[in-house]
């Protein structure tokens, strides 16, 4: 049977970067692995972000989003038969940072895929300076997807205090206590410097498995929680982009920005832009596309438009 992995992490966590470092790890033990990025967003910038890693030993794959949940659960199931039959080792899924992971076991229980997959490993990245502005549906969606996770792998842990660390798993394991896991987490949490992670770390990590543990259930649409908007064909240069998405993410006129992602001209180049309120990055990239993507709750569309428009002024 083919193993199939899930990496999940709210928002902003760091759910790529590791995949990176994973799917390095995995091809070089020897496994011929597919990566699949399962997105509800009509553009999948992750997938982009991937290409690099495309050889004999790893292929990408996406699910196409522009969908309501059902199509988007059914194009997952299809997908993952239309793979199954290519000589995979292992599967690697990287959904949204906004996933309900009940869609990942449920397709798994269905035929033929209950048949033909086995579930490997659970991993769930977690942010050291984890955001204590997090609206009731993030809690939720920040327990829900560490409750079964057999490690729950904190990121960025060099560039926060020890005391906001404490703080971080202090407050996923509040998140988990609201939803009623009464799971111990902390023997599965990993707190390390990603760049001094050993090949000991992620034997750990390749075979953390999963938790069966039970949770309240809050039942509610990701798409209808969260909004996530397009914004095309915007020629920004990087430090109009930065100064735009920090504007957004600072100011509440534009509602509850909590990601933007997307790409800026850089001269011949391009730089991908990464945000939430407690991280930026802007740094090259090979190849890019004039699109910034914005997640959050309760947005004003119109003047998130009128903000990143190439011709709005640029923001000192």
């Amino acid at each position: 049977m083919i193993k199939i992995d899930l990496i999940t992490g709210f928002l902003g966590a760091g759910k790529t970067t590791f995949l990176r470092k994973y799917a390095d790890y995995l091809i070089c033990q020897g496994q011929h692995i597919c990566i699949l990025e399962n997105d509800f967003g009509a553009v999948n910038v992750d997938m982009m972000l991937m290409q690099d890693k495309l050889c004999d030993s790893c292929d990408l794959e996406m699910v196409a989003g522009g969908c309501d949940k059902d199509c988007h659960q059914r194009r997952f199931k299809t997908k993952l038969i239309a793979m199954g039959m290519r000589g995979f080792d292992r599967v690697v899924v990287e959904p949204s940072g906004i996933f309900d992971v009940d869609e990942f076991y449920d397709v798994l229980r269905e035929e033929p895929l209950d048949q033909w997959y086995e579930i490997g490993s659970v991993i769930t990245v977690v942010d050291a300076g984890l955001d204590e502005r997090l609206s009731e549906a993030g809690e939720y969606l920040l327990a829900a997807q560490a409750a079964n996770a057999g490690c729950i792998l904190f990121s960025k842990c060099q560039t926060v205090s020890d005391e906001r660390l404490h703080s971080s798993i202090a407050h996923l394991k509040r998140a988990l206590r609201k939803v009623g896991c009464s799971r111990d987490v902390e023997r599965d949490i990993l707190c390390k410097n990603w760049d001094q992670l050993t090949d000991a770390d992620m034997e750990r990590i390749v075979n953390c498995g999963r938790e069966d543990t039970s949770f309240e259930k809050y039942w509610f649409d990701q798409e209808e929680e969260f909004q996530t908007l397009y914004f095309m064909n915007q020629p920004l240069s990087g430090e109009v982009l930065a100064a735009k998405a920090r504007e957004a993410l600072e100011n509440p006129v534009y509602g509850n920005v909590e990601r933007i992602k997307g790409f800026a001209r850089d001269g011949e180049g391009w730089l991908q832009c990464n945000a939430t309120r407690e991280n930026f990055s802007l740094e090259p990239i090979a190849a890019g596309q004039e699109i910034v993507i914005v997640i959050g709750e309760g947005m004003d569309r119109k003047k998130l438009e009128a903000l990143f428009s190439d011709k709005a002024a640029s923001i000192a």
